[in-house]
């Protein structure tokens, strides 16, 4: 213990000492005072200067006695009480400060604990609890985008290494510069969302309302993937009811639509099918995106909208898991909500149903 801290000690001790003395003072000041004049009109005493003189030393006496007895009362109450609990508070911030977020501290039930003490304890708990999960959030994405980078990198190396064959073919080039190409457009890709997830995260994004038409929207969305649909035979069917107005940030839901429209057709398989419905009642819009492709299990569907994960690995190196959690963030804001239908081997359903307005 330091000088400071024992310095400290001493000043509060004579602090609280000094508090109980004027307090005992003052009540058994009164309290003598009032019975020695009761006394003397009672039993018609008349008081001298030597029998007051007596007194007055006997009650200063009583009074540092009893300041003295309260001031250790009250020091034990504090060490059973406070400045236990506050040390333990103090011990464990200190762990906390130092990475260790496992730490937890009980709640006190002892007979005279103080209640605010334990909600304190509560919140520090709970501050604890929230940090332990950032972390695991925050060396789980790490850990996550190391590895997705690692992938195309790989190919761009591959591929930029037998470029520099001297005898390669023009249509050879032509093949592993399209590879190398391919890596750079995942890794922007990945990067892209990345940032944007990250904005969506932080809040940095707030929906700016607005009043359009959503079946256009959807309309404009699916027609973005014409190609695709041309190139894999996919039949599209629509059932977009007319004239559904929302009142929200198209830019965001954009998002939403052109994820779960790329996952359909990247998932459907040639001569599939894709449907898109919308429907709407007087205060919530619904939209449903359905596809004939893989479908998924219940394990894999409880992790889709998790960062990263990607259930089916055969499709990984056409995305790079974060299009769904990107949805989920972006339904959260508008205050929406979604769900997924799937069967493994027939094909998947997602559903969005947000406010209108």
């Amino acid at each position: 213990m330091t000088k400071k801290n024992i310095w400290h000690r001493v000043k509060r001790a004579i602090y609280n000492y000094s508090l109980f003395f004027l307090l005992v003072a003052f009540l058994v000041s009164c309290s003598t005072m009032l019975f020695v004049s009761v006394l003397a009109e009672t039993l018609n005493l008349e008081l001298t200067g030597e029998n007051l003189n007596m007194a007055a030393k006997l009650t200063f006496a009583n009074v540092i006695f009893l300041s003295v007895l309260f001031s250790a009362i009250d020091m034990i109450r504090r060490k059973l009480t406070t400045d236990r609990i506050t040390k333990h508070i103090a011990q464990a911030a200190k762990q906390l400060v130092q990475g260790d977020f496992s730490v937890r501290i009980k709640q006190v039930h002892h007979l005279g604990a103080d209640e605010n003490l334990n909600e304190i304890i509560s919140c520090f708990n709970a501050m604890a609890e929230e940090l332990s999960g950032v972390e695991t959030l925050r060396t789980d994405f790490i850990a996550n985008v190391s590895h997705e980078m690692k992938t195309p990198l790989a190919v761009m190396q591959n591929y930029g290494t037998l470029l520099q064959a001297p005898d390669l073919s023009k249509e050879q080039r032509i093949e592993y510069a399209k590879g190398v190409a391919q890596g750079s457009r995942r890794l922007a890709d990945m990067m892209t969302n990345i940032l944007k997830l990250n904005r969506l995260e932080k809040q940095q994004i707030y929906p700016k309302a607005e009043e359009y038409d959503l079946g256009e929207q959807l309309c404009e969305c699916l027609l973005a993937y014409e190609s695709v649909w041309e190139k894999k035979d996919i039949e599209i069917e629509t059932d977009i009811e007319d004239g559904v107005k929302v009142n929200t940030d198209g830019e965001l839901l954009s998002l939403v639509w052109n994820n779960l429209l790329s996952n359909a057709f990247k998932f459907t398989p040639e001569g599939g099918k894709v449907t898109v419905q919308l429907t709407a009642t007087q205060h919530h819009a619904t939209v449903k995106v359905t596809d004939t492709g893989c479908g998924m299990s219940s394990e894999v569907g409880a992790h889709i909208f998790d960062k990263f994960y990607q259930g089916d690995t055969s499709h990984a190196t056409q995305g790079n898991g974060l299009g769904l959690a990107l949805v989920k963030r972006v339904v959260d804001i508008i205050h929406g909500e979604i769900s997924v239908e799937s069967t493994p081997g027939k094909g998947s359903t997602f559903s969005v149903r947000f406010r209108r307005g």
